[in-house]
């Protein structure tokens, strides 16, 4: 989500993310396809806390939707947000969600890039960083760094899991599938998004991500999150 990405990419990303309709019934998605997802807004606040003042800026980028973005202004109510997306249906959705929690946010349609400088006491990407490139995805580790106070937290929190033979993945991949079925998911939705996670060249190894990290800047980063392909790391500015 830097300016860095081509506009073909971008284009791409948009067109899932940019229409009313299309994301009515976003809410219900992710906690389909995400195990513990309440759980992983917990542990973001706690991580981003364990440094973050009581009267924290945080800067949260792919903040489309809004659900960290409420769940961590009704855990820490001194803070206040800057939310980042590029699509403009999310930020309505984000303002929605958030609710009477919106005079403590600020929402930005754009890219990293277009995010104040801060300094931010705390940052925050879920759910996002998979949808961009290597390099890309790097860019944007880097920009976030540059915007944090020294030692402040960013937890990050995207699809990865083992890239090794075809038939490994297939066994993760499946197991994502079949996890939002059970969740309620349509089944035919979900086999679409199974087969797209598994054509998709931007999944990385959590190894592979968590070198990423270290090469944004963050050179602390650890793992503190799995779940099936999902993992979630902390790091320090």
């Amino acid at each position: 989500m830097t300016d860095t990405m081509t506009e073909d990419s971008q284009r791409i990303f948009l067109r899932h993310f940019d229409d009313d309709a299309a994301i009515a019934d976003y809410a219900n998605g992710p906690r389909r396809f995400t195990p513990g997802l309440d759980a992983l807004h917990r542990m973001t606040g706690l991580l981003l806390a364990e440094r973050a003042p009581e009267h924290a800026r945080i800067l949260v980028l792919g903040a489309g939707g809004g659900l960290e973005l409420r769940a961590l202004a009704d855990a820490y109510p001194g803070w206040r947000f800057v939310g980042v997306d590029p699509a403009g249906a999310m930020l309505r959705l984000a303002a929605r969600t958030v609710g009477d929690a919106m005079d403590r946010v600020d929402l930005i349609e754009g890219l990293i890039d277009d995010a104040p400088d801060g300094p931010f006491d705390g940052a925050t990407c879920l759910l996002t960083l998979h949808f961009l490139p290597p390099q890309a995805r790097e860019d944007t580790v880097r920009a976030i760094h540059r915007r944090l106070r020294p030692g402040a937290p960013f937890v990050a929190a995207h699809g990865s899991f083992p890239r090794g033979s075809h038939e490994e993945q297939v066994c993760w991949v499946d197991r994502y599938m079949h996890f939002a079925i059970a969740s309620g998911a349509d089944p035919e939705q979900a086999r679409t998004a199974r087969d797209a996670v598994l054509a998709s060249g931007n999944m990385l190894s959590p190894e592979q991500d968590l070198e990423i990290l270290h090469r944004g800047g963050f050179a602390d980063a650890e793992q503190f999150y799995a779940a099936f392909t999902w993992r979630g790391w902390v790091g320090h500015a």
